[in-house]
């Protein structure tokens, strides 16, 4: 099942292949090379590995987290790339050499030792990282490391082939995406209860 999805997956790559070429070209326009990001993330286990993407920001923006960064680090074009989700699609590579699946936890920098920290607590260490994640989806990121584990250990606990669809479709569809909140919002306002 691994191998024929890689194989789609390679099908894909090479048919949105045109579509990075495109964007590459418009960064490098607007801002020079290099036009890939390419940086250290943790995987599963812990294991680094570094993650690519098209580099969206300006050569002098801080090797931050994204929460982290201000809007007056986005180049034009990486602002708009980022919106239709076309900077991920390097990350397709990652995925091709088996440090990536397509959808689990977003993976962490090191230098985040907090999340680092709650995602041992709750084991989000134990599957791999993926490209697109429920948390994502969910509107949760890596500025509340504790709220981000605990809805990544809620995924893992609900795990399924079905859920990993809908997720990866809902990364596109507005309307999935608010159909995902609606049947876990209960369960995440529990574990927000929780922390009060």
């Amino acid at each position: 099942m691994n191998f024929i999805l890689k194989i789609f997956v390679f099908i894909g790559f090479i048919i949105v292949s045109p579509l990075i070429l495109i964007s590459l070209i418009l960064i490098w326009f607007e801002d020079g090379s290099p036009v890939i990001f390419a940086q250290e993330r943790l995987g599963i286990n812990k294991n680094r590995f570094r993650i690519y993407k098209i580099r969206t920001m300006y050569k002098t923006a801080p090797n931050l987290g994204t929460h982290e960064v201000g809007a007056i680090h986005y180049l034009i074009v990486g602002s708009f790339l980022r919106k239709i989700k076309v900077d991920e699609l390097p990350q397709l590579f990652n995925y091709l050499k088996g440090e990536i699946v397509l959808v689990g936890p977003r993976p962490g920098l090191p230098t985040q030792e907090k999340l680092t920290k709650y995602r041992d607590k709750y084991n989000i260490f134990d599957i791999k990282p993926g490209i697109t994640g429920l948390s994502q989806i969910l509107g949760y990121d890596m500025s509340n490391p504790e709220m981000l584990s605990k809805v990544d250990k809620l995924y893992i606990n609900n795990k399924s082939i079905r859920l990993d669809l809908y997720i990866f479709f809902a990364t596109f569809i507005k309307s999935l995406r608010t159909k995902l909140f609606l049947k876990y919002n209960d369960e995440i306002e529990l574990i927000i209860n929780k922390e009060v």
